[in-house]
């Protein structure tokens, strides 16, 4: 990746930034621009057919009450995503037009906006700029040369906002994660990718869950999907979760409405578990993880079945070895109900035969279980939340999902699904794993027309998971902060891993934390923030570095990740 200095702006979605700018002011006339006007024009960070862009024009004078900056890419780039202003393309020609929520020219004459493009070969700067038809003879500022490494003991900015101290550290994070369809088609290849993959406009889930039907000629509805999450993403984990066993085994003779697996067929049972973790990783898809059960609390009219927490003791400790090459998991009980896995977890032989404790997040906040589960963590056992789904903010069903813009999604989206999965890393919790990731109210549209999302597209909803999934890497490891009373709207959490520490910031008050100083454990190299808000969508935003500390503004009702490369 090359990497040009960041100048001003930051990025958002298009789609966000159409809607929000529907009234866009006229232009004045040409006459009216300053002639001594200036344009500094940055790429940001440069990836491989993609790059972010920043744009700020200074002299624009006291007459200028709306502009319009225009440019020509000589070079055949394409812009595609736009924040602080309307920007359209036609064949080489790029034109950008003040938005109406950015309100009065400011009086030192100075606005700037920032952008996503796409580009093959090369990607000069442009050097030729208009503002309001009149040539910019003030000149352009082209992309600036990288400063200086800092010296060893830069002079400070000043008492920090958030200071991370990486000597203390908790958990170790396996992932974040969403579900497959567990009953109807598997995730095409470009989906699997949108939700798995790093780059632009992806959202680099970590793991995915997966159906073990209790059929085995439904096994290989999801192995290409799978295979694509493996070998696409970056260290991919796939959780395999049954429903049922076969009709034959439990006590009602039924997928559905419960049941109990007789326990003549335990041992029919765990052969069942192995032979499908042997079938795909004959297809070469490792299944990391197994569970014993979806749900063993719950007997809907859909496949299910019943277990206690002593027969889930008795099942792992006696059978549990016969399923090989994975490890497994325990309960995923409905809200994570310690009856189910501490039976287990206080035997030695059971406990020995389990890699892993899962639970559900329904209802666990309200029965006071959204906190560390201290005898998982004695006994060295990471703890998964593995499903989760909500979307009341729908009122029973319409198309407002697929409205970046739509103010109860994303109240829904931060107060109450980013808010957990914050709580869920504070309570020492290694995975954070969604209900299906394609549907219309979660992170790709699944395209139903009643709803108003389109197929593959990310939604607002993907884009606010990405700001864990996509920075805080399987592997990485939660540590401590300090934050200081200008801080405190804040909700953070820190990580450490691959040289870098990242911090996920949510601000879910109504007001902006401006110029917050983030104080990393040593000097950093670089700093990179990215936001999500209702206008912005995993957006590059403006950070400025000295030495161990960055200053970044954190937007209103957003949640935003800090990257420090140490």
């Amino acid at each position: 990746m090359s990497k040009r200095r960041v100048t001003t702006a930051a990025l958002v979605s298009a789609g966000a930034v159409l809607l929000a700018s529907a009234a866009v002011a006229v232009a004045v006339p040409a006459g009216a621009a300053a002639a001594g006007c200036k344009v500094n024009y940055s790429v940001s960070s440069q990836w491989q057919g993609g790059f972010g862009a920043n744009v700020t024009i200074t002299n624009l004078g006291d007459a200028v009450t709306s502009w319009t900056l225009t440019w020509n890419y000589n070079a055949g780039q394409t812009v595609t995503q736009a924040w602080n202003t309307t920007l359209t393309q036609s064949g080489t020609a790029v034109t950008a037009r003040n938005v109406s929520y950015n309100g009065a020219i400011p009086t030192n004459g100075t606005v700037s906006f920032g952008f996503n493009g796409s580009w093959t070969g090369s990607n000069p700067d442009p050097t030729i700029f208009a503002l309001n038809g009149v040539g910019c003879t003030g000149g352009t500022e082209p992309t600036p040369p990288p400063t200086d490494p800092p010296p060893t003991t830069p002079p400070p900015n000043g008492p920090a906002d958030i200071t991370v101290n990486s000597a203390t550290r908790y958990q170790t994070v396996d992932g974040f994660g969403a579900a497959q369809s567990i009953w109807g088609s598997a995730w095409s290849t470009t989906d699997t990718q949108t939700l798995v993959g790093m780059g632009a406009n992806q959202l680099g889930l970590s793991i995915v869950r997966t159906g073990l039907s209790p059929e085995s000629g439904e096994w290989a509805t999801h192995v290409n999907s799978l295979k694509t999450a493996k070998s696409y993403g970056s260290n991919v984990k796939i959780l395999a979760s049954p429903w049922t066993a076969p009709a034959a085994w439990k006590t009602n003779n039924s997928r559905v409405n419960g049941g109990k697996l007789k326990t003549d067929y335990y041992d029919d049972y765990a052969n069942h578990l192995n032979s499908y973790v042997q079938y795909m990783r004959g297809q070469g898809v490792p299944i990391d993880v197994t569970s014993v059960q979806n749900e063993p609390d719950w007997h809907p009219d859909y496949d299910s079945m019943d277990w206690s927490g002593t027969e889930l003791r008795t099942f792992v400790r006696d059978q549990g070895t016969k399923v090989q090459n994975t490890k497994l998991m325990v309960a995923e009980a409905v809200n994570m109900n310690y009856n189910f896995t501490d039976p287990t977890l206080n035997d030695a032989a059971a406990r020995t035969n389990i890699g892993y404790i899962g639970g559900h997040l329904y209802g666990t906040e309200e029965s006071g279980r959204l906190r560390p589960y201290s005898l998982a963590e004695q006994h060295n056992k990471p703890v998964w939340m593995t499903e989760w789904n909500l979307h009341a903010a729908d009122g029973g069903g319409s198309n407002i999902w697929g409205n970046p813009a739509n103010t109860a999604v994303w109240n829904e989206t931060l107060d109450d699904i980013m808010r957990t999965v914050h709580k869920s890393m504070e309570a020492n919790w290694n995975a954070y794993i969604w209900w299906y990731g394609k549907r219309y109210y979660s992170f790709i549209g699944d395209g139903e027309a009643a709803f108003g999302t389109t197929a593959g597209a990310p939604l607002k909803r993907g884009y606010a998971f990405s700001q864990y999934a996509k920075y805080v890497r399987p592997g990485y490891q939660r540590v401590a902060l300090t934050k200081s009373s200008k801080a405190s709207p804040l909700e953070v959490t820190a990580y450490q891993g691959d040289g870098k520490i990242t911090l996920v910031i949510l601000n879910r008050s109504n007001s902006a934390v401006n110029n917050a100083v983030i104080q990393a454990p040593q000097n950093v190299s670089r700093a990179e923030h990215y936001l999500t808000s209702q206008n912005a969508n995993a957006a590059s935003q403006p950070t400025t570095v000295n030495g161990g500390q960055a200053t970044i503004n954190v937007g209103a009702r957003s949640i935003s990740t800090l990257v420090f490369t140490l």
